[in-house]
């Protein structure tokens, strides 16, 4: 009986399944981005926004954890869902910095959506970075908000500016609305996806991507229990 109440690790369970698909669908997205994106253009001025690295800081902890996430990533999802409750305890315990980089491998998905919800990819990420200048104590919120109302990848569906912009208002970031409708840091989020580091032992970059003080891991890698991880970042 206790083995059925257990709850499921999802994460664990997608990256034995899916981080090979993920990990080769990224390739062709790459090359795609890098046509057009070898600018930054408008770059995301904060204090606590590292705009060499895309990194967005969250606490002020010795240990640090890097995430590289795509907001329409169901594993980056699942990591969250997993995960998300022991990093925040971290963070306010001030043991760790979570650096938070938002960026864009999946606007294929959306290719044949509506107009208004194509490259929802790099549009949320742009609106990760609106709400961290705009609405900064809300963005870890806001991040929880946009994976709660994820459209599924195989809907292709996307979510449009105005919905972005609704989810942000729903997460208490009252301030970003302009930001997100402006798409101010799309060509930021397309320049700095291309800064991706990759994961041990694979060819092309995939989501989400694990840093723990400095050193990429491999998503294999990481532990099934919350309170594992936690002790992992924190040796």
């Amino acid at each position: 009986m206790a083995a059925i109440a257990r709850k499921t690790n999802w994460f664990a369970i997608w990256v034995t399944v899916a981080v090979v698909v993920v990990i080769g669908a990224v390739a062709g997205a790459v090359v795609w981005m890098n046509a057009d994106k070898s600018s930054p253009g408008t770059l995301p001025t904060a204090a606590h926004i590292n705009t060499d690295t895309g990194a967005i800081s969250v606490g002020t902890g010795s240990k640090t954890l890097d995430t590289w996430i795509d907001l329409q990533c169901p594993i980056c999802q699942s990591f969250e869902s997993t995960y998300g409750s022991e990093i925040q305890s971290l963070v306010t315990a001030n043991t760790i910095t979570l650096n938070i980089h938002p960026i864009s491998i999946l606007d294929r998905v959306t290719a044949s959506a509506a107009a208004s919800n194509q490259q929802y990819s790099t549009r949320a990420a742009s609106a990760m970075y609106c709400v961290a200048i705009n609405d900064y104590d809300k963005l870890y919120t806001f991040m929880q908000t946009m994976y709660q109302n994820q459209p599924s990848e195989s809907s292709g569906a996307g979510l449009s500016n105005d919905e972005i912009a609704a989810y942000a208002q729903q997460a208490g970031a009252t301030n970003s609305a302009s930001c997100i409708a402006g798409n101010t840091y799309t060509q930021y989020v397309g320049y700095i996806t291309k800064k991706t580091p990759t994961q041990p032992g694979s060819t092309g970059i995939g989501t989400p991507t694990i840093a723990i003080n400095g050193s990429v891991i491999s998503n294999n890698s990481i532990p099934s229990s919350p309170s594992d991880f936690a002790a992992l970042i924190t040796k």
